[in-house]
């Protein structure tokens, strides 16, 4: 079980986790002329020539910086483990308002999608950012996110292929019309089967959030692998088997070494972060049959560029 996250604003504050002192800390930046927020928590290491991994995760949409940590854990997990973890916010109208921020995933969601924020290029200057300030090896930059989020991550990796080791969706989806990314990036992509906001099967949005799109279909689940694999010069061949007593199913393309892509199908999961928290009080429950932050932080670290 995820322990409680203690959530921390403003100036460098230290706490202790297991075997892993941490620096926590609110940040601004300005891109765009837009100032942005984001959340870093990261090891303290004995030498600040040591690069280390990140992790970039996305809150869906309606949610924060916060909302995401608190959902993923991985400052529980990931920290300890030598990565820095970064939650930054989207937008929303109000500028004083912490919550219900969306990201510009081009057909979806609200504020920022219909203002045509620029995401991807706010993302761009983070990871400049983070490998400046915080010492973060650029071959080992990791994004994922949740709904709107992951949608956000699909296309990081897409237009931003030259900056990322691997990302990982989670409820997201694809539309159909993303570039051909640049260089391979390795996917892990997680779908609950009883998902009505991003529904398996494809189509329009049944959830609470249909009115944050723009009307465009999202394709099938299995897109997202196809896409990928394609992109990352797979071959046709996939071996599907099942995990945690059928509780999961696993879609394994094969793909060249370090280009690798893996689909989990939850068949019990709906719109919810598996083995995390739950997102927002008429969220749907997270499934407990896949750990999805720990399956992940084992895929990322797998990979660099």
């Amino acid at each position: 079980m995820m322990k409680n996250i203690f959530h921390v604003a403003g100036f460098f504050l230290l706490f202790s986790l297991p075997f892993s002192p941490v620096h926590a800390a609110e940040r601004t930046l300005v891109h765009d002329g837009l100032e942005r927020n984001y959340l870093i928590d990261k090891p303290q290491t004995a030498s600040n020539a040591v690069k280390l991994p990140v992790i970039i995760m996305l809150h869906g949409g309606g949610g924060h910086g916060e909302n995401g940590k608190r959902m993923s854990g991985f400052t529980d997990i990931a920290v300890p483990r030598g990565v820095i973890a970064v939650y930054p916010s989207g937008t929303n109208r109000f500028k004083r308002m912490r919550k219900l921020k969306t990201w510009n995933a081009t057909h979806c969601c609200g504020y920022a999608m219909e203002n045509n924020i620029d995401d991807v290029g706010f993302i761009s200057a983070l990871i400049d950012e983070l490998v400046a300030r915080d010492n973060a090896d650029p071959k080992r930059i990791y994004v994922t996110g949740i709904s709107n989020g992951a949608m956000m991550a699909h296309q990081i990796g897409a237009k931003l292929s030259h900056k990322i080791a691997a990302i990982a969706p989670v409820v997201g989806g694809l539309f159909g019309d993303e570039p051909r990314p640049a260089s391979p990036v390795p996917a892990l992509i997680i779908n609950g089967r009883l998902d009505r906001n991003v529904p398996l099967e494809g189509g329009l949005s049944e959830g609470r959030g249909a009115s944050a799109w723009d009307g465009t279909p999202v394709k099938p689940a299995t897109y997202q692998g196809t896409f990928w694999a394609a992109a990352n010069g797979c071959n046709n061949a996939v071996k599907e088997s099942t995990l945690a007593n059928g509780a999961v199913t696993q879609i394994q393309y094969s793909c060249p070494a370090g280009q690798e892509v893996v689909h989990y199908i939850v068949n019990d999961g709906g719109h919810a972060w598996p083995g995390g928290e739950k997102g927002s009080r008429k969220g749907d429950e997270p499934s407990k049959s896949l750990d999805a932050s720990t399956v992940m932080l084992d895929f990322f670290l797998r990979h660099s560029r």
